[in-house]
């Protein structure tokens, strides 16, 4: 609730009548800031704030949407392309929450908060002292070291500006170590004086960098003399006075129901909130929605036993378990992401719903209480179960900082429960505070807590939940897996013979593409014939007398009619595909790693994978890793390609990439051979799961569609691969210490269209953003459990036509190419209906003589069927001399 204003009465009023201290400024700067003492040798005062939820209860969307709004206008002032470069930096422990709205606001920023927590095995990048604080020390631990080293903007964010002091350690701090050209200092009121304001001037032109401030409000305080000495005589007596009143509550109101009168919320915070829902109408808010990992959250029935942790839990809190989804950060700590966020907000509604679910029936009034640093979870949190209950919903936290509790309309904190610190601190115990809590009438409180400090003492007789139970009818506690960054993967060591693997080939020596685009993990066979006319390779095929890896088909050579096909379908296409491009690498981005590593299944998930590295660089400005690598159905994988990828990479972060699935038989060879890996090798991590542009055979969760249309790559061989031929695997060429080979037509660059391909693709990425987004956000919260229907329609069409071979039968637009290129095609099934999609098709089986069949009845666009049993003596395109 809003303490600012109780009937008519400011409240910071009690502070200033005593010490005579002033609060000068905008309009409505008393409205968000109230005034308190502090128990602190070095300030007296302490400006409370009405609109950060940090002492004082407020609703959680008044609160969000406040540093919402503050991040909409530092993008507004960076621009989109240099807020799209920016880093936020919170403070710890007060405007965690707040900094974290802020990048929120500003869009595609990462963020990062200090702490005073430090976290074995993770080295710092930096640090700094806060000098009027309680608690000084802030230390700077990103996961990935790499985060505060960019030349982007770094926007600086606190509650409140009042000297400078903190900025200016910060920057000094980071600037020696990773100098940039501009900073932005965010706070929710700047109360700097001008002799302050002009020591950040006077910085800026120290260190040659511009240094801009947003601020919602804007004032000063006068302090008369001696107001230090006041404030700390004030503070000694109320403290004694108090002190009979027991260590839980400190001058709590009288009578078991007494409630803080709850005035309106402040102006300058509801026009914050306004213009941050007005962004999000404007589809300024990226939204996009992820199921969490687990789960809905639901809470037990009845209040839970004992704690694991200690038999002494007290008997009315009930756990609420949140499935929290796997390895999200709780936080900022240590980095969190865009994709982080994405993560987040899908999984928010159903978090959200299991909080609701746990609340008693009949509560109207309910607060989120979170922890000292843990603010932005408990925060989101609270916000969405606004949403979902007609209960008034409050958030505010817990904190380290001691303050002076008066029971007055005039003071800013009127009650303080006192509890031990439960998370083992690095600054030994100590007490902790809840303010404004105590007598608020709230039919339930929700303790959010992280799971570092979900220990015996946050359960004690004297912990946190007893207190909070003993002004509270109902205590809810939700546990947030607490986030620690897991040890960077270890090279193998020197004597591995993986480590004399060779490099990976790159272009200009090894394919048309650019060295930066992909690197394959292959050997080149440029030099070695391999090719063999389609029809011998059938027949060894189907005999048995040859798998279809130990050679190649001659390389087709489009016509000019069917190499104008190929442009008219990529003109049509490129949108399309841009904006499948774009949804697939957002799902790796939001559910796989923030970083992955791409490793494309050569050759048809190559061009894919250059696109998806593409549109990562172009949207959220990665440089993400991209190889190729060969896997043979029956064959499995490459093991050498593998053992290079775990020497140099965390398996943990590969993400293989296809172009499309068909019935999915790679998709299940990729995991038998993957399983069959970690045994041989003992190397763990590798995810079967393969990322698509296409699923029309619903075989995988990370798609871009599951439309089955016609993807232009698939219409040529190598040409539009990097000149690179499909992958070969031959015991005579590959021994067990290499990789699998390729050859690369260095003649045919006359007609290679490989680049002009993955231009006119990436040249549609700006005017897809949008469509990506949507669709990104309904995937995410949608149901993708494979269903393999395509691998049934295979089976079924393969027993109807009498081929009794699921290897035969090729399902989709892409496959079908594929056999009209490669294979000896029997005939083609058509989806009644399908139009443009096919024009290539049609032109292939005519030019092959193949007919082609309308079915009604049909999941794919189109289905190949390789002629069945095929000898060179049944090569009639009517399968008649077919024994079947």
């Amino acid at each position: 609730m809003n303490n600012a204003v109780n009937d008519g009465v400011w409240s910071g009023s009690w502070v200033a009548e005593r010490l005579g201290v002033q609060l000068v400024g905008d309009d409505g700067l008393t409205e968000m800031l109230g005034l308190a003492l502090r128990r602190n040798p070095k300030r007296a005062h302490l400006l409370v704030s009405n609109v950060l939820g940090k002492h004082v209860p407020q609703s959680p969307s008044v609160v969000y949407d406040g540093g919402f709004a503050l991040g909409r206008r530092v993008r507004d002032l960076l621009g989109a392309e240099e807020a799209a470069r920016a880093v936020v930096l919170g403070y710890a422990e007060t405007a965690t929450g707040l900094g974290h709205s802020v990048a929120d606001g500003v869009g595609l920023a990462p963020y990062l908060h200090s702490t005073r927590r430090p976290v074995a095995g993770v080295a710092r990048a930096g640090g700094f002292e806060e000098s009027h604080s309680h608690a000084t020390s802030h230390l700077l631990l990103p996961e990935d070291p790499a985060l505060l080293a960019g030349d982007g903007p770094l926007v600086l964010v606190d509650d409140e500006f009042s000297t400078g002091n903190t900025v200016l350690n910060t920057v000094r701090d980071l600037h020696s170590r990773y100098p940039r050209r501009r900073y932005v200092v965010v706070a929710l009121v700047d109360m700097r004086s001008a002799a302050d304001t002009g020591r950040l001037e006077e910085f800026a032109r120290e260190i040659g960098a511009r240094v801009d401030l947003v601020a919602a409000a804007s004032g000063t305080v006068r302090l008369p003399e001696g107001v230090l000495e006041k404030g700390q005589a004030l503070v000694a007596r109320y403290e004694a006075e108090s002190a009979a009143g027991g260590r839980a509550s400190s001058a709590a109101p009288s009578g078991p129901g007494a409630q803080f009168p709850a005035p309106p919320s402040s102006g300058v915070a509801v026009a914050a909130a306004e213009e941050a829902t007005a962004a999000r109408a404007q589809g300024l808010e990226a939204d996009v929605h992820d199921h969490p990992l687990g789960a809905r959250g639901t809470a037990r029935s009845a209040p839970t036993g004992p704690h694991p942790a200690d038999e002494r839990t007290h008997p009315r809190v009930t756990r609420v378990e949140l499935a929290w989804p796997r390895r999200l950060p709780d936080g900022g700590r240590h980095g969190f992401t865009p994709q982080h966020r994405t993560r987040l907000e899908g999984a928010l509604p159903a978090m959200a719903a299991g909080l609701a679910a746990a609340l008693p029936a009949d509560a109207r009034s309910v607060l989120v209480l979170g922890f000292e640093e843990l603010m932005y979870a408990p925060l989101r949190l609270a916000r969405e179960l606004e949403q979902v209950t007609d209960a008034e919903v409050r958030y505010s936290t817990t904190t380290r900082s001691p303050v002076l509790a008066v029971d007055d309309p005039g003071y800013a904190i009127r009650t303080r429960l006192v509890f031990p610190a439960h998370d083992d601190p690095a600054d030994g115990p100590g007490e902790r505070y809840a303010y404004n809590v105590a007598g608020a009438g709230f039919d339930a409180v929700t303790a959010v807590v992280d799971s570092a400090a979900d220990t015996p003492e946050l359960h004690a007789p004297d912990g946190l939940l007893a207190q909070l139970a003993a002004h509270t009818p109902h205590v809810l506690l939700a546990v947030v897996p607490s986030y620690v960054p897991e040890p960077p993967h270890l090279a193998v060591s020197p004597g591995d013979t993986s480590t004399m693997l060779p490099e990976p080939l790159r272009g200009p020596t090894f394919s048309s593409y650019a060295p930066q685009e992909v690197g394959w993990l292959l050997q080149d066979l440029s030099d070695v014939t391999l090719e063999a006319p389609t029809e011998e390779r059938e027949e060894a095929i189907q005999s048995g007398g040859a798998h279809y890896a130990e050679s190649l088909p001659v390389e087709y050579q489009p016509s000019e009619q069917y190499q104008a096909l190929f442009h008219a379908a990529l003109e049509e296409s490129a949108a399309r595909l841009a904006q499948a491009v774009g949804a697939v690498t957002e799902l790796v981005l939001a559910e796989r790693s923030p970083r992955p590593v791409l490793v494309s299944l050569a050759r048809a998930g190559t061009p894919v994978g250059v696109l998806m590295r593409r549109w990562a660089q172009f949207r959220h400005g990665l440089d993400l890793p991209h190889y190729a690598v060969s896997i043979v159905r029956g064959r499995g994988i490459d093991a050498n390609a593998l053992r290079w990828l775990a020497q140099h990479h965390d398996p943990r972060d590969v993400v293989f990439v296809d172009g499309w699935t068909g019935k999915g038989a790679i998709t299940r060879e990729l995991a038998v051979a993957l399983e069959e890996f970690e045994k041989s090798d003992g190397v763990t991590g590798f995810d079967p799961e393969i990322a698509v542009l296409a699923d029309p055979g619903s075989c995988v969760r990370t798609y871009g569609t599951r439309e089955d249309f016609l993807i232009p790559s698939a219409c040529l061989n190598s040409t539009v691969s990097g000149l690179i031929s499909r992958t070969v695997l031959r015991a005579d060429l590959v021994g067990p210490n290499d990789y699998h080979g390729a050859k690369f037509y260095r003649e045919l660059a006359g007609t290679d269209v490989s680049v002009a391909f993955l231009d006119a693709v990436a040249a549609r990425f700006p005017e897809v953003v949008d469509a990506v987004e949507a669709t990104a956000k309904e995937l995410l919260s949608g149901d993708r459990e494979p269903t393999w229907e395509g691998w049934a329609a295979v089976e079924r069409i393969s027993e109807e036509y009498g081929i009794h071979d699921v290897n035969l039968v090729k399902p989709g637009v892409g496959e079908t190419t594929r056999v009209l290129l490669r294979r000896v095609p029997w005939k083609i099934l058509a989806r009644a209906g399908a139009g443009a999609d096919l024009d290539h098709v049609r032109l292939l089986a005519e030019q092959r003589g193949v007919p082609v069949e309308e079915v009604t009845e049909l999941p794919y666009t189109c289905v190949g069927l390789i002629h069945p049993k095929y000898t060179r003596g049944a090569t009639g395109a009517d399968g008649k001399a077919v024994n079947v």
